[in-house]
């Protein structure tokens, strides 16, 4: 269950706040300020999964307070309250760390609708971090509900490609075959090098290895032009941070924008990995 701090100097939104996520059942509420000071105090005592802060306070702004938090706790979740919505301020605020943005004034389903997305992607954050712990192979299943499950991998998938925007890359072929392989064979795949599993199903390892590489690219740069487009946008703020590192999805931003001749990396095991786990968890 997941615990939160809440941040406000309205005593008002952070008593809303609460009764949401009690009365939601969307985890359990350790602590309060009124200030970023306190809060700064709090947290490495009260060490809370996800933190509610105001954009707007007094002595020190929300993102200011975001930097400073994100030294204490880097593995917590930050989402934003704020009646500001200019898009220099939202891009400031993510790269300052924020996973979501609730607008003010507060609408209840839309908190739970944001505390729930960012609660199931803080989840996913953890478990790929311990890889170990993130399949948990069914020896007793029939070779029926395997079929099945497989098959519902694979259209989950093939959900998450299409909205990337590269279901009709040659590479996307490859992902679904080796990210197929992840999901039905987890106790055989933790060591193994993107090479290795290349070459269970290819005789040329290193080029499907490319082919999965410039694809999984292909969805950088289609993230990096949304996020352009809009930081809000949901594709971009579900899998920016997830399927990819926020840092590189804004470096391929500011070279579109031509503001750097650097592109944006990425870690092609963490792709593949990320993407077994959201196909495994996918509702």
């Amino acid at each position: 269950m997941m615990s939160f701090y809440f941040i406000d100097d309205d005593k008002n939104i952070t008593n809303i706040l609460k009764l949401i996520v009690n009365t939601r059942g969307l985890g359990v509420c350790c602590g309060s300020a009124e200030n970023a000071a306190e809060a700064l105090a709090d947290l490495p005592v009260m060490r809370p999964d996800i933190v509610l802060v105001d954009f707007l306070m007094p002595e020190m702004d929300g993102i200011s307070f975001i930097k400073q938090a994100k030294k204490i706790l880097p593995d917590a979740a930050y989402i934003m309250l704020s009646q500001v919505a200019s898009k220099d301020m939202i891009a400031s605020a993510y790269e300052a760390g924020v996973e979501f943005f609730i607008q003010k004034p507060i609408n209840s389903v839309e908190v739970e609708s944001i505390i729930r997305k960012v609660s199931d992607g803080l989840s996913m954050k953890r478990m790929v971090q311990q890889m170990h712990n993130i399949f948990t192979p069914d020896t007793n299943k029939s070779s029926v509900s395997k079929s099945a499950n497989e098959q519902q991998i694979e259209a989950n998938l093939r959900t998450i490609l299409t909205r990337l925007g590269i279901i009709g890359d040659t590479g996307s072929k490859d992902i679904i075959t080796i990210v197929k392989y992840m999901c039905m064979h987890p106790e055989s795949v933790d060591t193994m090098t993107v090479s290795e599993l290349c070459s269970k199903f290819c005789d040329n390892p290193k080029s499907m290895e490319q082919r999965i590489r410039r694809t999984a690219f292909n969805g950088l740069v289609n993230l990096a032009h949304l996020g352009l487009d809009d930081y809000s946008n949901e594709i971009f703020v579900d899998y920016s941070s997830t399927l990819y590192n926020f840092e590189q999805v804004r470096k391929e931003m500011d070279c579109i924008r031509q503001k750097s001749v650097r592109h944006g990396n990425l870690k092609i095991r963490h792709f593949l990995t990320s993407l077994a786990f959201r196909c495994q968890n996918a509702q």
